[in-house]
């Protein structure tokens, strides 16, 4: 038998120990699998009809059933009216602007969505939503610069729908994915969406994003100046960043997955200047970086709190752009990272609070078996801290070199390098992220 490729062996134990460890977590999220039911009132519009026409003579609370065919051109869905369709109902780009635009309580269910025109400086989209009460459900995009964009408007359901972005090894000259601007109180539920390059909530707050999957873009979900938002059971898989929060409060990130950010930007979740946010619960595997804080929280008084989180297989479990304070991180599992803590700019962790996190390098023991190490964790790592304040020398990572620096660190008083993090009761258990 040939021998199996040590690349390919070596992915393939990743996986497995992944899967081993967590497996609950990495069961995808429930997906909408079926189409859209057929209203049980609805006028048939047949493919040689025009389709803009027969939606100006509809109604507010009718719907235009769409047999089986291909509709060419752009249409403008009024106030109240809905298509539907299956999957092969299609409404093909003629090449220019946004193919099918929605005003205030439109729907658009069940159809494929084929193309835009190009122009990014316009956001030419597949599907634009420009009104309040719309809803996109069961729609396939295809093929189009723009996926599905919401543009000032309010309780807006984009569910269940399949976004497959134009791809390229570019990821800046592809388009969103799904796209919220200055949008509010909306729901993103259960929507896959590949090979985009973002999924974009901006200028918006109080909406909630759950059980979608991204995959192979840039930032699975981009969050700036978005304020009491909502992320629960998502799965971000190889994008550059799973989710990255930039000048936004209140949010709660909960049970999501943020697996394969890869690379030397690679992230699962990172924040910038942003405050009280809860992360509870999430799995983060095999990025280059776990969390990624900088300057958070920024507003006096705001905390941010990491509790019952799995950080593993990562080369840096959580990183801080320099000393950060006001973050409590609770009850987390650090497993199997390269490093676990890593603070650049030649600061430390201590401003921090550590409660009962379980580290899978703790050398301590547990003589009374209550379950929590008898000697404080503390993190003191010369090598650490030489390639922090060194980037260049992570060349080194798992070099006979850096593992003698390490050793220094820890027998040669001279080089004993200043203390990076104390939790004083670190947990034994490796295995669950379990709740008080």
């Amino acid at each position: 038998m040939a021998p199996v490729p040590q690349t390919l062996a070596s992915g393939v134990l990743a996986l497995a120990l992944l899967a081993c460890a967590r497996a609950p977590e990495l069961a995808a999220p429930s997906r909408r699998t079926t189409g859209i039911d057929r209203p049980g009132a609805c006028l048939p519009v047949a493919p040689e009809q025009p389709l803009q026409p027969a939606l100006d003579r509809a109604t507010p609370g009718e719907v235009l059933c769409l047999g089986e065919g291909t509709w060419v051109g752009s249409v403008v869905v009024p106030r109240g009216v809905g298509i539907w369709g299956t999957g092969r109902s299609r409404l093909r780009t003629d090449g220019s602007g946004t193919t099918v635009l929605l005003q205030d309580g439109a729907s658009l269910t069940g159809v494929t969505v084929d193309g835009s025109g190009g122009r990014f400086d316009v956001l030419d989209a597949a599907v634009k939503v420009h009104g309040d009460d719309v809803r996109v459900e069961g729609v396939t995009v295809v093929h189009s610069v723009f996926g599905i964009l919401v543009e000032k408007s309010k309780r807006v359901t984009i569910r269940g729908n399949r976004v497959h972005g134009i791809g390229g090894p570019a990821l800046g000259m592809r388009g969103d994915g799904i796209r919220l601007w200055e949008t509010n109180d909306s729901l993103v539920e259960d929507n896959e969406v590949e090979q985009a390059r973002d999924c974009v909530v901006w200028y918006s707050s109080r909406n909630v994003l759950r059980g979608n999957e991204v995959r192979e873009g840039r930032y699975g979900v981009h969050l700036m100046y978005s304020h009491s938002n909502r992320l629960e059971h998502n799965r971000f898989v190889a994008n550059e960043v799973g989710i990255f929060a930039m000048y936004s409060r209140n949010l709660l990130v909960a049970d999501n997955q943020m697996l394969f950010s890869r690379g030397a930007a690679g992230i699962g979740l990172g924040m910038k200047e942003s405050g009280n946010v809860t992360v509870r619960g999430n799995l983060l595997a095999y990025n280059t970086q776990g969390f990624f804080l900088d300057n958070s929280p920024l507003v006096e008084g705001d905390r941010n709190v990491f509790e019952h989180n799995v950080v593993r297989l990562s080369e840096v479990g959580i990183g801080f752009l320099s000393s950060e304070h006001d973050n409590l991180f609770r009850r987390n599992i650090l497993r199997d990272n390269t490093v676990q803590v890593r603070v650049d700019a030649g600061g430390d962790a201590l401003g921090v609070t550590w409660e009962g996190n379980a580290w899978s390098d703790y050398a301590g023991y547990d003589l009374d078996g209550d379950g929590v190490g008898d000697l404080p964790y503390e993190l003191k790592d010369l090598s650490g801290a030489l390639t922090a304040r060194h980037p260049d020398l992570a060349f080194l990572r798992g070099t006979l070199a850096l593992a003698l620096v390490g050793v220094a660190g820890e027998v040669v008083p001279l080089f004993a390098p200043k203390p990076i993090l104390r939790d004083p009761a670190p947990r034994m258990n490796l295995e669950v992220a379990d709740a008080d």
